[in-house]
């Protein structure tokens, strides 16, 4: 707890002891009145003052109002009436407190589950000077290409390349998984991790504010701004409901006798004045505008907690009504750690081809491009090449040693003058020509994620409908994983354009939400198109991440299911609270307006339903065993 919900439950604990030992003081007339208005103005002052402010500034119907002229006007009927029983509107203010309370609570529960991701942010960085020693600055002090200093137990603060040392990193505030990852010279690094064991020194490849950890504090510290349907439902609802009601108790309370003075009877003032008080209470909205928000405020937190980052509640709604996921297949069902496993040459030698394509992919930041580099081995001499074009979806063209070289696709042959030669080997197929003559292709192979065919599994129990798969890598490379995984619907050789052309197709053939998952720089087009847009974060681009709706921070597909049952716990939360509070306020309405319902059946309507529903959102906070 912290201090404010301290300070309010001492007010409350206060006021029920005073007023339960006001039940054994004989007093009567004024100094009763004044005895029970100490534990009525310890508990409710501050709703008064709000509810004043209300008025004030021209804003007057929340739940404030209802409570403050709920409980005046009782403490007046037992005034006028001379009864002396002030119980009832002290309790309606007590009960009302309490659950004020116990939103509070649930409020603060999901914020410092939340709040545990925001530990990941880093105080400080480790800059290697010149001379070797150490400087302590500021993480956004920290020019790109620098060398940090990483201790153990502290917190990597910028992503970054392993110069030297190897050490063992806590990864579970980014991923929620409690596995520690080993790392070790040239393995790149993300900030927010945990250094457990040896010092680490990390070359800097960004800026703080366009780290890992400085994207992620932001994609949840904004999640809060981008509203569902279900809240914006209840947003309107309560903006007409609280006029409505308060209308309606001011006809409860003055029509009915009325028209009895006008038929000559008992007009009964204070009874139907005191049902429309009744029916001020019960008619609080607090359990839907409370709760409703809430349960999507612990969504968000819980699936945080387990490494899925929504941005909003908007897209936890709609990725609860998922019924086909297509997924790239580079770096998302794969792992996107290519190997050269053959170099099948035309005319020249093997060795001498790698070079040439070594040469050409030189400047490319594509996973095929740095598989040859490594296949390779050697330095790569920058005067041997110029004029380095890259077109996406295609492939490479340079000048090497004076001769045009192309790299890339069987598309990209044919556009340069040069037959392709097909290849029968499974894997990625990487064709080389030489001034419009084919000298070869590369082979290169990459493997499956342990956890991709689980995924799919899990995916179909969900019940995910339809799975796709699309690849601008080769049929017969697509084929194996599709086998491997049973996904029997492929899309292979595609552009960028290509892939978000098949997405808009799937959409108007499917009535459910389509979510698409990617990484690369070039499914970033298709994340924007999609329903729902899932990016893989540790290793996916930048570009894939702000283009994406969620994001995967451990890049395991088997979080895409998990995702997927998180939002619909949360909208099933969302929906028992939404039919409860209203089935339950209706019935009781209808009791208060009949005269069969009294302040006590109020304070249930109101508070004890707000409570119900709100222990009922925490559930959505937990999330482990989903």
């Amino acid at each position: 707890m912290n201090r404010k919900q301290k300070k309010n439950l001492v007010r409350i604990l206060a006021a029920a002891a005073m007023l339960i030992a006001l039940q054994f003081i004989p007093a009567g007339g004024v100094p009763r009145f004044l005895l029970f208005m100490i534990p009525y103005l310890t508990v409710g002052a501050d709703v008064l003052k709000k509810a004043g402010k209300g008025v004030v500034n021209r804003q007057p119907f929340d739940e404030s109002l209802l409570m403050a002229v709920a409980t005046i006007g009782a403490i007046a009927l037992a005034c006028f009436s001379g009864s002396g029983d002030y119980n009832e509107a002290v309790a309606v203010m007590l009960f009302y407190q309490i659950g004020e309370w116990f939103q509070s609570y649930a409020v603060g529960k999901s914020r410092r589950n939340i709040s545990e991701l925001m530990d990941i942010r880093p105080d400080y960085a480790n800059l290697e000077q010149e001379d070797g020693s150490l400087e302590r600055v500021d993480p956004d002090e920290v020019p790109v290409g620098s060398v940090i200093v990483v201790n153990p137990g502290e917190k990597i603060p910028i992503d970054g390349t392993v110069l030297s040392g190897s050490s063992v990193l806590n990864t579970s505030a980014l991923t929620g998984e409690s596995i520690p990852k080993e790392c070790r010279e040239g393995d790149p690094v993300i900030s927010g991790c945990i250094n457990q064991n040896g010092v680490l020194r990390i070359r800097t490849e960004k800026e703080f504010g366009e780290s890992t950890v400085s994207k992620i504090l932001d994609l949840v510290e904004n999640a809060s701004s981008r509203k569902s349907k279900s809240e914006d439902f209840i947003t309107r609802f309560a903006r007409i409901y609280t006029p409505a009601v308060v209308i309606s108790a001011v006809i409860l309370a003055f029509l009915p006798p009325l028209i009895a003075l006008l038929s000559g009877r008992d007009a009964g003032f204070s009874d139907w004045l005191y049902r429309a008080l009744t029916f001020l209470v019960i008619s609080c909205p607090c359990a839907l505008v409370i709760s409703i928000p809430l349960s999507f405020f612990a969504g968000i937190g819980g699936a945080s907690h387990a490494g899925v980052l929504v941005k909003g509640s908007n897209y936890l709604e709609m990725l609860s009504k998922t019924k086909t996921v297509v997924f790239d297949k580079t770096g998302t069902l794969t792992q996107g750690i290519f190997e050269v496993n053959g170099v099948h040459h035309s005319s020249s030698m093997p060795d001498v081809l790698l070079e040439k394509a070594a040469l050409a992919e030189s400047a490319s930041s594509h996973p095929i491009s740095k598989s040859i580099l490594s296949a390779y081995g050697k330095r790569i001499d920058a005067e041997r090449v110029e004029d380095i074009r890259e077109e996406s979806g295609y492939g490479v063209l340079a000048t090497v040693d004076g001769k045009l070289v192309a790299v890339g696709n069987e598309r990209w042959m044919k556009r340069n003058g040069a037959e392709p030669i097909p290849c029968h080997e499974a894997g990625t197929i990487v064709h080389v020509a030489e001034e419009g003559k084919y000298a070869g292709h590369i082979v290169i192979s990459d493997k499956v994620k342990e956890t991709a065919l689980e995924a799919v599994k899990k995916l179909r129990a969900s019940g995910i409908s339809r799975l796709v798969m699309l690849t601008g890598d080769s049929q017969a490379a697509a084929a194996q994983v599709g086998r491997e995984l049973g996904i029997e619907e492929i899309h292979a050789l595609l552009l960028p354009s290509d892939k978000v052309d098949i997405v808009e197709r799937l959409m108007s053939e499917n009535s459910g939400v389509l979510a698409f998952v990617g990484d690369g720089i070039n499914d970033a087009p298709v994340l924007s198109r999609a329903d729902i847009g899932i990016a893989m974060g540790a290793m996916g681009s930048d570009a894939a991440i702000e283009a994406a709706d969620v994001v995967l921070m451990d890049d395991d597909p088997m979080k895409i299911a998990k995702a997927i049952r998180i939002s619909r716990k949360c909208l099933r939360i969302v929906y028992e609270n939404i039919w409860f509070a209203i089935g339950v306020k209706l019935l009781c309405l209808i009791l208060g307006a009949a005269g069969l319902a009294n302040m006590w059946l109020a304070i249930f309507a109101d508070v004890g339903v707000m409570i119900l529903a709100v222990l009922n959102a925490i559930r959505a906070l937990f999330v482990k065993n989903l």
